[in-house]
């Protein structure tokens, strides 16, 4: 394979990514008003929310099949584009049958982008023989900045979903389809043919399970960001309603700058060693988060806390691909699963404890899951020194 096509299809992944954080940012950032639109109850909002994950998950274990049969860039290619459609139909309805339908088109699209688009960044990784799988998930956050910043626009003006929607859809729209014709897959490498465990097409679950729960526990702690950093700032640390926007730009901001950095990182030091010290500082946010006399000292608790999660994600997904070389489509959309597991369990979780103990209590529980990780952290160095670990062997192509 050559350099330019590597080069090309690297490109145009994390095009992919950042389209896709703008997609999302889009129709999170605007759950209210979605829930106006359509008249839905706060009773029944959760159950709306909750179908989006439960959803994306039941995809993605269906597109492990699909991918066995047509490869993860044509899933990409159309996942993408109806992921954007749906989100252009969730500001067109008016009731409240065509929100569920649009929402759940969403949920299921979402899972198969995901996946497949996770499978192509692992395969690339290989093909490099470093890391760069950080770089396209920063795509994301930036994307996903983006995303938050259009929607701040669409909701100071008042305008509707759809007249916010549509611009948008429109642009993205033939940029992905587009650049989806220089999608690549890497290909199993070298580093496939000395593999161990994971040789061939099976995928042990015992060996995946450390991923998955890492990967659960990541996406409670930011899930817990993403649904909780506005309410506890303003009510239980009195910051105003202004202010308790900050906790996630800043959030967004540092996961951004971490991933953008973290390869550096990974070819540095290795993966274990990032991942672990990721973890460190993302429970030490959530602990200063707890512990955070004003809404200061909130706001850099969850500064931290974006520095420390960012790497984590990402290192998840190519650590399943260097467990399973021979596999890694099918650990990939495995453990994308637990992706949406942690977002289904984050929420509720924190929600519960707060009701029932405190706020400040509940931020010490996804402090200690992500603090697990450190137990975990060997999973992620295991074939470190193969590729992109501090040890870097020889690569069998040179690209930029």
């Amino acid at each position: 394979m050559t350099d330019a096509r590597l080069r090309r299809g690297r490109g145009s992944l994390a095009v992919s990514f950042f389209v896709q954080g703008v997609t999302f940012a889009l129709l999170v950032t605007r759950i209210p008003a979605i829930q106006d639109r359509y008249g839905i109850s706060d009773g029944l909002l959760p159950a709306f929310l909750a179908a989006v994950p439960i959803l994306a998950g039941v995809a993605s274990v269906i597109t492990e099949k699909v991918v066995a049969r047509v490869g993860p860039a044509v899933v990409l290619r159309w996942a993408q584009p109806f992921v954007l459609l749906a989100l252009l139909a969730v500001g067109m309805g008016d009731a409240l049958w065509q929100a569920a339908l649009a929402l759940g088109l969403f949920g299921l699209a979402v899972g198969a982008l995901d996946a497949s688009m996770n499978m192509l960044g692992v395969s690339l990784q290989r093909a490099y023989g470093r890391s760069i799988m950080l770089g396209f998930h920063a795509s994301y956050s930036l994307g996903g900045i983006a995303g938050a910043s259009l929607a701040w626009v669409g909701a100071h003006w008042h305008l509707s979903l759809f007249v916010s929607y549509l611009p948008v859809v429109a642009v993205l729209l033939p940029v992905a389809f587009v650049g989806s014709r220089w999608y690549v897959a890497g290909g199993a490498g070298p580093v496939a043919e000395e593999a161990g465990e994971g040789k061939g097409s099976g995928v042990a679950f015992k060996l995946l399970l450390p991923l998955c729960l890492v990967m659960t526990f990541a996406y409670i702690g930011d899930s817990t960001v993403s649904n909780w950093s506005a309410k506890y700032l303003q009510d239980v640390l009195g910051s105003s309603e202004e202010l308790a926007t900050v906790p996630y730009n800043a959030y967004m901001v540092t996961t951004l700058l971490g991933r953008a950095v973290g390869d550096f990182g990974v070819r540095r030091f290795g993966a274990e060693t990032v991942v672990r010290a990721g973890a460190v500082l993302a429970a030490l946010g959530f602990a200063c988060v707890a512990v955070s006399p004003g809404a200061w000292a909130g706001i850099a608790g969850f500064t931290v806390l974006g520095l420390g999660l960012s790497v984590i994600v990402p290192q998840t997904f190519a650590a399943a691909g260097r467990l399973f070389p021979g596999a890694s489509d099918a650990a990939v959309a495995r453990l994308n699963v637990f992706n949406y597991v942690g977002f289904l369990v984050g929420s509720p979780l924190v929600g519960a404890l707060g009701d029932a103990w405190s706020y400040r209590g509940a931020m010490l529980v996804p402090m200690v899951l992500v603090l697990v990780t450190v137990v975990y952290a060997t999973s992620f160095g295991a074939r470190a020194a193969r590729y992109g670990g501090g040890h870097e062997r020889p690569r069998t192509v040179d690209v930029g």
